[in-house]
């Protein structure tokens, strides 16, 4: 693993920004949920209309799961929900965060009463690169997820994992991985009143990318985000969300940019 390297603020907001604001916003990626849409009544359409109080849509609060590149993401997230007031929770988790395999029945101790105890009224989960198994053995995963969301009043939110470059601890597993994103949508499509897949091919594109527009974008390591690939996947997951909860309005990308968690040690190998 290459050394952790600190962003300055100032350096490293001007490129987020630009980062942030060229996502491929309007560009739908979901699937199995069209019906989870809501409209709540008298939105403005306005960045700043969301109601800290109200129900946002049926986003009134975002509980956040995946493994260590989520751990990644969840920084800029949390500052843009804050920025559009909505509640954000993330119990994403450095070598786990997954629903099967290694360890996932550990996992599955603690994560009903994670989920209880957060009350979310949306759980989106980025698909972790430990979901090992056959594609059965994830759609199986995938519905017990969905019944403990559901059980706790909360639609599901499926997003795709970024792609990476394998190396002898993933390899064996890229099969396996390749088949969640079918795992996740046959969930969906189920259930497409409380749940939905995102497909987040149009952040990350078709294979691990370790700079982009001259900047780092992804960790020398082949997994993980840097700051600018996150922001990015912080814009575009805030405006897919807007497309399935149209009383969701997400706060502009210039309010959570420059928020300071750029400099954070969890960003490492950019």
């Amino acid at each position: 693993m290459t050394k952790t390297r600190s962003l300055t603020l100032g350096l490293a907001g001007v490129a987020l920004l630009a980062a942030a604001c060229s996502a491929q916003s309007g560009t739908s990626g979901a699937s199995g949920g069209a019906a989870m849409a809501a409209t709540a009544s008298g939105a403005s359409g306005q960045n700043g209309a969301n109601n800290a109080n109200g129900t946002n849509g049926g986003l009134a609060k975002v509980l956040f799961l995946g493994d260590s590149i989520a751990v990644q993401e969840a920084l800029p997230l949390a500052a843009a929900f804050k920025a559009s007031n909505v509640q954000f929770q993330s119990i994403a988790a450095d070598g786990g965060g997954n629903v099967l395999g290694p360890d996932s029945d550990h996992n599955w101790q603690a994560l009903p009463g994670q989920i209880a105890s957060a009350k979310p009224t949306v759980l989106v989960y980025q698909i972790a690169s430990y979901d090992w198994g056959s594609q059965q053995d994830q759609q199986a995963a995938y519905q017990k997820l969905l019944t403990t969301a559901t059980a706790n009043g909360a639609k599901l939110v499926f997003v795709t994992m970024p792609p990476i470059k394998a190396d002898d601890f993933y390899q064996p597993h890229l099969a396996d991985l390749a088949h969640t994103k079918a795992a996740a949508q046959a969930v969906a499509a189920s259930s497409p009143n409380q749940a939905a897949v995102l497909d987040a091919a149009a952040v990350w594109g078709p294979s691990y990318q370790q700079d982009r527009d001259g900047k780092p974008d992804r960790s020398g390591d082949g997994v993980h985000t840097c700051p600018q690939s996150a922001a990015r996947f912080t814009n575009w997951l805030l405006d897919q969300l807007h497309g399935q909860f149209a009383g969701f309005h997400p706060a502009a990308a210039q309010t959570w940019a420059n928020a300071g968690w750029s400099a954070s040690p969890d960003f490492h190998g950019c």
